[in-house]
């Protein structure tokens, strides 16, 4: 009973990694709303969160990761460095872009096509394999429609309003209001594709980094958030030309970037690599469709954020292409680890060994019929009083 607990505490761990990370990006999709409302550079919120971020990791690097470092050739930093560019700089300055013009739920449902994308791209890649006559491709290509199917639904459908217990007394309709919000409704739409093609991008390198440094990965983590910092600099310098954008206060502001920095970069980034090692780059990012489901909730409690019948469709067939997913990645884990084994215990059976040929026809019948094992020859035993050999 204690080995199947443990075992399914093991197996379960990856799973709970990712809801959890989901819940971290909701709290940063609504917090970060806020600030931005408020007149918050997006360039500088992505300097501020990784600065925050580099600071929060770099002691865990200097006590656990110290020794054996790998050595950072032309090729490695290439690596990080278009992972810096890919994460910190393009997806997440797009992505703040697209929430500001947007909303929290309609941004989290643009992203929820980051499965598709990383599924195709892992295939051109050869990183999965797609075996249509497989139950299992079917499915994980199936849940991967199905799930991108359910984002447009709530995206292109909103339907009636629907009424929660605890926000009926918060909806007031305000034509006004309604038109400055989808005014630049498109322009939020392509910037967030935008981001969450940088961010499949994101996951397909990071596997190949991984194999670098798979026992330093705190170091990974580090070298990607300060290179990252570094660009965002540059990046901001060039966008934002007055200093006052610059200032940050006890506020909001510093809250957005500290809990975007600690919870949604440093920590995330690390917990991300190691299911990515485990369960791959596909598997890591099927949880996505999650964190639009929260944040829809959370967006409703905080933000007041009208929830559509056309939200909670496609929220159903989300859910349902999320698990059709997670399904054919479980097969496949299956099948991997039946393969290995088998492979294992082929390994280990040992092979009989022929017998010298003989010049009797009934030591050759023998021969034919039975299977012969080398032993050592026994040396003749020892007689009393007879001194042993040496």
């Amino acid at each position: 009973m204690g080995k199947l607990s443990f075992r399914f505490l093991e197996n379960s761990k990856p799973y709970f990694a990712m809801i959890s990370l989901q819940f971290g990006y909701a709290g940063m999709n609504i917090i970060s709303k806020v600030s931005l409302s408020r007149g918050m550079s997006h360039y500088v919120l992505v300097v501020y969160r990784h600065a925050f971020a580099t600071a929060s990791i770099v002691p865990f690097v200097l006590f656990f990761e110290r020794r054996g470092q790998p050595k950072i050739t032309l090729k490695v930093f290439i690596q990080i460095f278009v992972l810096a560019l890919l994460g910190p700089v393009i997806d997440q300055n797009f992505y703040y872009a697209g929430l500001k013009y947007t909303s929290p739920t309609f941004s989290c449902a643009m992203s929820n096509m980051l499965p598709a994308m990383t599924f195709v791209m892992a295939v051109i890649f050869r990183m999965e394999n797609l075996e249509m006559k497989k139950l299992r491709c079917q499915a994980k290509v199936l849940g991967t429609l199905v799930t991108v199917g359910g984002a447009m639904v709530m995206t292109l459908y909103k339907g009636p309003l629907v009424q929660m217990p605890w926000s009926k007394h918060s909806h007031h309709s305000n034509q006004a209001s309604d038109d400055k919000a989808n005014k630049d409704w498109f322009k939020g739409s392509m910037f967030l594709i935008i981001a969450t093609l940088a961010w499949a991008s994101l996951f397909v390198l990071q596997n190949q980094a991984l194999k670098t440094y798979k026992n330093h990965q705190f170091t990974l983590t580090t070298l990607v958030c300060f290179v990252g910092t570094l660009q965002a600099i540059a990046v901001t310098l060039v966008a934002e030309h007055k200093a006052v954008v610059w200032r940050i206060g006890w506020d909001m502001n510093l809250l957005a970037a500290a809990y975007a920095g600690i919870v949604t970069s440093s920590i995330s980034y690390y917990v991300q690599g190691l299911v990515i090692i485990k369960r791959g780059p596909v598997f890591a990012t099927a949880f996505s469709p999650l964190m639009m489901i929260i944040v829809a909730i959370m967006g409703s409690f905080i933000l007041a954020e009208k929830i559509f019948l056309g939200g909670i469709i496609g929220s159903i067939f989300i859910v349902f292409g999320l698990y059709s997913v997670l399904w054919g990645k479980h097969r496949e884990n299956l099948e991997i680890k039946v393969g290995a084994a088998a492979a294992s215990s082929d390994e280990e059976i040992p092979q009989p060994i022929k017998p010298p040929s003989q010049p009797n026809n009934n030591n050759n019948n023998i021969a034919n019929n039975s299977i012969f094992i080398s032993m050592p020859t026994p040396e003749d035993p020892i007689k009393p009083n007879q001194i042993p050999r040496e």
